[in-house]
C-alpha cells in the first residue's frame, strides 16, 4: 500500500510524457521540411540518401523510445572537422557555393537533430524545417507541394503548442506526482489531436479567403528564377547538332495546350518554336532581325512576319491556351500558321523566321492564348508552284557548308523520277521515313561529319538528323530549307482536355519554300510508337490533372482568374435565386391552402395536436439530453463495479468524496494536494476516515490496485454518516 510520504511532489524538468510528444512532433516537423525539399529534386542523390538515413535512424530511436545524444564535445570535433569537408565540397565535390552551403546546413541540421538538448537547439532545428519548405516552395510548383506544406504546418503548429506546454511547465518547477502527470498528458494527446487539425484548417480557410481576395502581382513570379538548361539551348538562336536528342532524354512536363471545343484530342500538330537557317556542318543557327510587335487596343499582338507569304489554303483556325512549365524560356510555341496572341506581356517580337519572342522580362513567358489557321494548301497548287523567289530568301536558305560529294549525288539519285519541287520534296521524306531507324542512343563524341555519318555508315538517329538531312539535301536541289525545333502533340489527358507536352516530345522537322505559297512543313522522321496504356498512366492523368488545377488556379491566379470567379459565383446566385422565386410562387398558394387546413384541423382536435406536441418536444428534448444520460449511466455503472477501472473509478469516488465532506463544512481547494486537504480537516474522526479513503484512493488511481478501489464504496458510506460540523 502507497503511502503518503511515498507521493511527496517531484521536482522534475519536464514530465516524460510532454517531452516526449515535442520530441516527436520536432522530428515529424524536420522530416517533413526535408521531405518536401527533396521531392523538388534540387538535392543531390547522395545529399538525399545520406540525409534520409540519419532521420530514419533517429525515428527507430524515437519509436524505440531509446536516448542517445551525441555529446557535446563531439559536436564540436564533428564541426571542426565539415569546415575542411566543405573546402573539399566547395572546390572537388559540389563545384559551387550554394550546393556546398545546402550540404554544410544539411549536416548541422543532423548533428543538432541528434545533439539537441536546450530550448534554443529545438529553435534552430523548427527555423531550418522552415527554411527547407521555404526553398521547396522557390524550387516546384508542383501540386504535391500544397499536400506537404498542409502536414508542415499540421506539425509546426502540434510543436509549437508543445514547445509553450514545456515553457509553462518549466515556469512551474514543482509538479505532482509523476505517473499522475504522464496519464494526464497522455490524455491530453486525444485533444492535442483533434485541436491541431481544426487549428490548420481554420489557417489554410483564412488564408483561402486572403488568396482568393488579393490577386498575385505578376503571373509568372517563379519563372522568372527558373535557370536555364538543356531546354533553353535547345530553343536558342545557336543550336547544336544533337541538341534536341538530350531534351528528349527527360519526361518532365513542358507546357499543357488546351484547344478550344476539343474534348477528345482530335488534333495532332506540332507547336513551332525557332526557325533556324544557318549550318556550318555542326551547329544550326539564326541571325534574323527581330521585329518588335504593337499591341492592338483589345490586348492581342497580331502575329503578321514582314512579306509574309500564304498562298491558297483552307481556312481552319483554332483558338488554344498554352501553360508553360518555369523552363526559363522566351519563345513562345505557337501551331502554325499563328495569327494573334493574347497574354500579359509588354513587349512581343517576332524575327523573319517566324519564332516570336518574350522581350518583357518582368513577364516570363507562362500563359498565353493564341489563334492560329492550321488549314494546308492543296497538293496540286505546289506541284504547280512557279514564279520566281524573293531575294531575301535565296540569299539566307540556300546557304551549304563543305558537304561529304556523296549527299548531293544521293539527293538527285532520290528524286530522279520527280518533275516539280514539292515531289521532290516529297521523295526526300519518304526516302529518310522509310529507310533509316529512328533511336536517341548515338556516340558521345560527335564525328567529323554528323550528316555523312548518319546518311552512310550508322543510318539511325533521331529527328535532328533527319531535319538537317532532308534540309541540307532539298538545298543541293535548289529548294531553299530551314529546320524547325519545338513539340510534337503530346498525350491528351481527357481529364481536364489538354494537351500534356514533356521534354520527351522535344521535334525538329523541315519547312522548304515554294513561290506563291511560302512555307510548307514536312517531316522526314519516321513516327514513333504509341505507348500502351497502363494502370499508372491512368494514375499520372490524375496527378496531372491536380498539377495543372495548382498552376492555373494558385501560381497563375491573376485579376482574371479572379474576375472569373466572381462571375461565376455571380452567374450561380442569380440562377438559384430565380429558381428559389419560381418555387415560391409556385408552391405560395398551396402552402397556404394547406396552412389554413392544419390550423382548421388542430382547431377541431386540440387534445390529440396537444399530446402530439408534447411527445414531439419530449423526443427532442430526449436527444438534447442523450450526452448527459450516456455520462451518468456510465457513471453508475462505474460505482457499482469499480474493479473494472480501477483508476477511473477511484477519481468518481474521490470527487463524490470531496462533494460529500464539502457538505459537512470543508470544501477542497484547487490548489491543494490530497494531504493539504486531509491537514484542513479539524475534527479527528473525520480526518481519521479521509485520510484512510486517500490512501485507498491514490493506491487505485496510481497503481491501479482492485483491491484498495473495492473499499472506497464503503470508506464513502462511512464518511456519508459523520455528522455536519
Amino acid at each position: 500500500m502507497a503511502s503518503a510520504s511515498q507521493l511527496r511532489p517531484t521536482t522534475t524538468p519536464f514530465p516524460s510524457a510532454l517531452q516526449r510528444y515535442f520530441e516527436v512532433a520536432l522530428y515529424l516537423l524536420v522530416f517533413t521540411g526535408f521531405g518536401t525539399l527533396a521531392a523538388t529534386g534540387g538535392l543531390g542523390v547522395g545529399t538525399v540518401l545520406l540525409v534520409s538515413a540519419a532521420l530514419a535512424v533517429r525515428g527507430y530511436l524515437l519509436f524505440r523510445r531509446r536516448a542517445w545524444l551525441v555529446p557535446e564535445r563531439w559536436t564540436a570535433f564533428l564541426t571542426v572537422g565539415y569546415v575542411a569537408f566543405y573546402l573539399a565540397d566547395y572546390f572537388l565535390i559540389s563545384g559551387g557555393f550554394l550546393n556546398a552551403t545546402v550540404h554544410l546546413v544539411l549536416f548541422v541540421m543532423v548533428v543538432r537533430l541528434f545533439s539537441a538538448q536546450r530550448d534554443r537547439d529545438f529553435y534552430f532545428l523548427s527555423v531550418i524545417a522552415f527554411l527547407m519548405v521555404l526553398s521547396a516552395a522557390l524550387l516546384t510548383v508542383d501540386s504535391v507541394f500544397l499536400l506537404a506544406f498542409g502536414v508542415f504546418m499540421l506539425m509546426a503548429v502540434v510543436s509549437f503548442i508543445l514547445m509553450e506546454m514545456r515553457h509553462i511547465s518549466a515556469k512551474a518547477g514543482i509538479h505532482s506526482r509523476q505517473a499522475g502527470m504522464d496519464l494526464t498528458y497522455r490524455n491530453m494527446a486525444t485533444s492535442l489531436a483533434v485541436t491541431s487539425p481544426i487549428l490548420v484548417l481554420c489557417i489554410l480557410l483564412g488564408a483561402a479567403g486572403i488568396f482568393f481576395l488579393l490577386p498575385r502581382v505578376s503571373s509568372g513570379y517563379l519563372g522568372a528564377y527558373a535557370p536555364g538548361g538543356e531546354i533553353t539551348s535547345g530553343f536558342s538562336d545557336t543550336v547544336e547538332l544533337g541538341r534536341i536528342g538530350e531534351i528528349q532524354q527527360s519526361a518532365s512536363v513542358v507546357m499543357h495546350i488546351q484547344i478550344d471545343g476539343d474534348e477528345r484530342g482530335s488534333f495532332d500538330l506540332k507547336w513551332r518554336g525557332v526557325a533556324l537557317s544557318n549550318f556550318d556542318g555542326r551547329v544550326w543557327s539564326n541571325n534574323r532581325q527581330q521585329f518588335p510587335l504593337s499591341q492592338q487596343l483589345d490586348g492581342h499582338f497580331a502575329l503578321l512576319p514582314p512579306r509574309a507569304v500564304v498562298g491558297k489554303r483552307s481556312s481552319r483556325p483554332i483558338h488554344y491556351q498554352v501553360l508553360m512549365e518555369p523552363v526559363g524560356m522566351n519563345v513562345f510555341f505557337l501551331a502554325a500558321t499563328p495569327e494573334s496572341l493574347e497574354g500579359n506581356y509588354g513587349r512581343v517580337a517576332i524575327d523573319g523566321g517566324g519564332a516570336v519572342f518574350d522581350l518583357d522580362p518582368d513577364h516570363p513567358v507562362n500563359r498565353y492564348r493564341a489563334t492560329s489557321d492550321i488549314g494546308q494548301a492543296p497538293a496540286s497548287d505546289l506541284r504547280s508552284a512557279g514564279g520566281t523567289y524573293p531575294p531575301d530568301v535565296l540569299s539566307t536558305y540556300l546557304g551549304l557548308p563543305a558537304l561529304d560529294s556523296r549527299i548531293p549525288l544521293l539527293a538527285k539519285q532520290i528524286t530522279a523520277s520527280a518533275n516539280n519541287d514539292y515531289d521532290r520534296a516529297l521523295a526526300v521524306e519518304t526516302y529518310l521515313r522509310t529507310s533509316f531507324g529512328y533511336s536517341l542512343q548515338l556516340p558521345r563524341t560527335v564525328p567529323h561529319d554528323p550528316l555523312a555519318n548518319f546518311l552512310f555508315d550508322r543510318k539511325q538517329g533521331h529527328c535532328e538528323y533527319f531535319a538537317s538531312s532532308m534540309a541540307v539535301m532539298l538545298r543541293t536541289l535548289g529548294i531553299p530549307s530551314r529546320v524547325v525545333n519545338g513539340f510534337r502533340a503530346g498525350e491528351f489527358n481527357d481529364l481536364t482536355s489538354q494537351y500534356v507536352v514533356r521534354a520527351s516530345n522535344a521535334h525538329s522537322w523541315v519547312e522548304a519554300y515554294f513561290p506563291s505559297n511560302g512555307w510548307v512543313a514536312f517531316d522526314p522522321t519516321p513516327g514513333a510508337s504509341i505507348p500502351m496504356r497502363t494502370g499508372w498512366s491512368r494514375v499520372s492523368l490524375y496527378v496531372d490533372a491536380m498539377a495543372s488545377f495548382w498552376r492555373e488556379w494558385v501560381v497563375n491566379y491573376d485579376v482574371g482568374h479572379q474576375q472569373s470567379l466572381a462571375e461565376s459565383a455571380s452567374s450561380r446566385s442569380r440562377h438559384l435565386f430565380g429558381v428559389l422565386r419560381r418555387w415560391w410562387h409556385r408552391h405560395y398558394e398551396d402552402l397556404l391552402a394547406a396552412a389554413r387546413r392544419t390550423g382548421g384541423t388542430m382547431t377541431g382536435s386540440p387534445l390529440r395536436w396537444g399530446l402530439g406536441g408534447m411527445l414531439i418536444a419530449a423526443s427532442l428534448l430526449l436527444v438534447v439530453k442523450t450526452p448527459r444520460l450516456l455520462r451518468a449511466l456510465e457513471k453508475f455503472r462505474l460505482a457499482a463495479r469499480p474493479e473494472r477501472s480501477p483508476r477511473r473509478a477511484a477519481t468518481l469516488w474521490y470527487e463524490r468524496m470531496t462533494e460529500r465532506v464539502a457538505r459537512l463544512g470543508w470544501r477542497k481547494l484547487p490548489t491543494q494536494t490530497p494531504e493539504e486537504f486531509v491537514a484542513r480537516i479539524d475534527d479527528a474522526s473525520v480526518r481519521q476516515r479521509v485520510a484512510e479513503f486517500t490512501r485507498h484512493y491514490e493506491s487505485a488511481r496510481f497503481d491501479d490496485s482492485v483491491e484498495h478501489v473495492r473499499r472506497l464504496p464503503e470508506l464513502y458510506e462511512e464518511i456519508s454518516a459523520s455528522r455536519r460540523r
